[in-house]
């Protein structure tokens, strides 16, 4: 309802027909991000109570009346610019104010504000009234306000954050990614029917789709929904759901009586008989259908909820594979932190997008976000362009033995907001978290999130991830599948190692399911080497060359390929990304380990190495091209190229190149350099096209 008709409707006298005009008015959500006021505190500051519209804080028992504020648009972060250099940044409390007008009309209806993340801590306050707190800085939550606002008049929203880091909440520090401050995703204002779908269950849809008996022949598609009134009476009112094709045309409808009881929740199933079904799998084909849940009463729709369909079986098979639809996918695998040089974690849904085709070019078929809930734009990309995903916690790192019932919260969040996604194949329990023995807090603690996960979600996997190589820890056996984060050539050992460490957990473990969910290596775009040399220390040197993270990762990705005891690996990282604790490889607070830049500018080596391997689009890259100051004249060049065969010309010579450790990978040995500047060129045809990179090597 537009807001001219909404001022028409509240001027006309008639209750009745005001009545029946509201009630024809299903759920409404508007964007609740412009316009808001901003101030930071010190850290000794408590804000509290705001009285009568004025806007106070205390500080050592001072009251004084708080005027210098920043005009603000959401999302926004206060930590934007000192957590990306060092550590020393800000944590602690901010204040948020807005001020809005409900419409009159809408005093028959119920309001709520959801958020779609907050770092770390969120206080609520409506007019001076405190409505309630969240703790966590990357789930959703929703508050109803609807008591506490004066329909037709001028209302107050304050929001005090605090990203200080704390024993109770997860993660409990900011050492290896930092907890941005701030309402850094979007806000939006939510009015509904006095009879609708349940909207302060942890922010969840209030309504979950679960789907059993998937094949190409047909499709059990079981939506289960909660619903409540705040009628005084039972309401007579009929389920309506409705599946529609991605042309938006109906296919499927199922619609019962139900009656809503005033108290508590009416809980609700419907299973829907989908004929063969047109099914979502994965990038090979990420085809969705929508579902439109309605509560529907003497013709009038009361309330609707649409979530996205996409129909498919995944299944996890030790030593052989992951299998979507029943065909062997492809697992290429990398991560992503929500992070972007000059602008943190306040990301714009075109920041997002702009990430997830990036790792689309790349040829990813699965992405790991890690290491925490990210925003529901980032699940939803991942529904349409068909990565399978791996959402988690962020139970990572370390832990204070304060964190449990955070953990049990974000558990449940993560799952109930997020269960509708077809992309999301498993749960993340926990990351790097460590005990002793089996009796101890982690084990158990992991033992309780993952029955949580699976206690509300049956049909998917969870997973645990430990840092060392070593399958059977205590720590990660309380799950369905274990992840092990191993850098090899890195944190220890030697690049090669990878191989025969997958060939012996196959001989000792061939029916766990294992995951390589990080590997790799930190590389500064801007450090140049001519010789293949590891850095002698990887926590205090300041020199990464970025030629040893390319040759990490070829080696590696060529030994992942060969040992199908690894069912899925997870290169670690898409992108660089902040820790301001960290000063190493030649940039403070930063991990270098990316293989995108922070500021999404420019791509190592390591990205056009994987193109190569997993995207099937024809290309050619030569390699190494920043470590361009030779002192050998007889050098060796290597090149990246899913074609079937190459050229390299050094200043108009041709040499013969030669498969290296796999066939995307081309090397030619004994080059010879010339005083100066060589001109090295490669080129290869797919049909009659011709695909060509060039650079350019300096002999001293």
């Amino acid at each position: 309802m537009n807001s001219i008709f909404r001022k028409r409707c509240f001027l006309i006298p008639l209750v009745l027909f005001t009545y029946q005009l509201t009630l024809a008015q299903s759920r409404v959500e508007e964007s609740f991000n412009d316009g808001w006021k901003f101030y930071k505190a010190n850290n000794s500051t408590f804000f509290t109570d705001f009285d009568n519209g004025q806007k106070y804080f205390e500080s050592q028992g001072q009251w004084t009346k708080l005027e210098v504020w920043e005009d603000v648009n959401l999302p926004h972060t206060y930590n934007k610019d000192d957590m990306q250099k060092d550590r020393n940044f800000y944590e602690g409390k901010a204040v948020y104010q807005k001020t809005f007008t409900p419409a009159e009309s809408d005093q028959n209806r119920r309001t709520f504000l959801k958020f779609e993340g907050v770092g770390a801590v969120a206080q609520l306050f409506v007019n001076g009234n405190y409505i309630g707190e969240h703790k966590g800085g990357y789930s959703m939550f929703t508050f109803e306000i609807g008591h506490s606002i004066n329909y037709g008049k001028e209302n107050t929203i304050t929001v005090i954050t605090d990203n200080k880091s704390r024993r109770d909440i997860i993660p409990i520090n900011h050492f290896l990614f930092p907890v941005y401050g701030g309402i850094y995703r979007p806000v939006h204002l939510i009015s509904t029917n006095k009879t609708n779908f349940v909207v302060t269950d942890q922010a969840s849809p209030g309504v979950f789709i679960r789907q059993k008996n998937v094949s190409k022949q047909s499709a059990d598609i079981h939506v289960e929904a909660k619903l409540e009134t705040r009628e005084k009476v039972y309401q007579d009112v009929e389920f309506v759901v409705e599946i529609k094709d991605n042309t938006g045309k109906v296919v499927e409808t199922k619609k019962q009586p139900i009656k809503i009881s005033p108290q508590g929740y009416t809980y609700i199933n419907e299973v829907i008989k989908l004929k063969s079904p047109h099914l979502w799998d994965g990038v090979r084909d990420p085809y969705l259908y929508s579902i439109e849940s309605k509560i529907v009463s003497k013709g009038q729709e009361l309330d609707v909820v649409k979530q996205t369909l996409g129909v498919r079986s995944i299944e996890l098979i030790a030593g052989k594979g992951v299998f979507l639809n029943g065909k062997k996918y492809p697992m290429f695998g990398v991560t992503r932190h929500q992070d972007r040089e000059g602008f943190g974690s306040a990301l714009s849904f075109e920041q997002h997008k702009e990430d997830m085709m990036m790792i689309k070019e790349m040829g990813a078929t699965t992405i790991r976000l890690a290491h925490y809930q990210q925003s529901s734009d980032v699940y939803a990309l991942a529904d349409s362009i068909g990565f399978l995903t791996w959402a988690e916690i962020p139970f990572v790192n370390r832990v204070s033995y304060y964190e449990n019932d955070n953990a049990k919260q974000q558990m449940a969040e993560l799952v109930k907001q997020n269960f509708n996604h077809p992309s999301i194949y498993i749960w993340g329990v926990h990351n790097e978290v460590y005990s002793k023995t089996a009796d101890e807090q982690v084990p158990v603690l992991s033992r309780e999130l993952s029955d949580i996960a699976k206690t509300l979600d049956p049909d998917r996997y969870t997973v645990a991830v430990s840092g060392y190589n070593v399958i059977d820890r205590p720590d990660n056996l309380s799950t369905d599948v274990q992840g092990i984060n191993h850098y090899f050539g890195w944190y220890g050992g030697k690049i090669e190692d990878l191989g025969p460490w997958a060939q012996k957990v196959q001989k000792d473990f061939p029916e766990y399911k294992i995951i390589l969910s990080e590997y790799g290596a930190d590389g500064n775009i801007d450090i140049g080497q001519e010789e293949l040399e590891a850095p002698k220390d990887v926590v205090t040197g300041k020199s990464f060359p970025e030629n040893y993270q390319t040759e990490t990762h070829i080696q590696q990705w060529a030994a992942i390929e060969k040992n199908p005891i690894i069912l899925a690996s997870y290169l670690w990282n898409s992108f660089e990304f902040a820790v301001p604790a960290w000063n190493r490889g030649g940039v403070n607070a930063r991990n270098l380990k990316g293989l995108i830049t922070f500021d999404r500018k420019r791509k190592k080596d390591s990205f056009y190495w994987y193109k190569a391997n997993w995207n099937p689009e024809p290309m050619i890259y030569l390699a190494n091209r920043r470590d361009n100051m030779r002192t050998h004249k007889q050098t060796k060049i290597q090149l990246f190229s899913n074609l079937s065969k190459v050229q390299v010309l050094v200043n108009g010579k041709e040499y013969t190149a030669k498969p290296g450790v796999n066939s995307k990978h081309w090397v030619v040995d004994a080059v010879e350099l010339k005083t100066g500047e060589n001109i090295i060129q490669a080129k290869g045809k797919s049909g009659d096209k011709e695909f060509t990179d060039e650079m350019i090597w300096n002999l001293k």
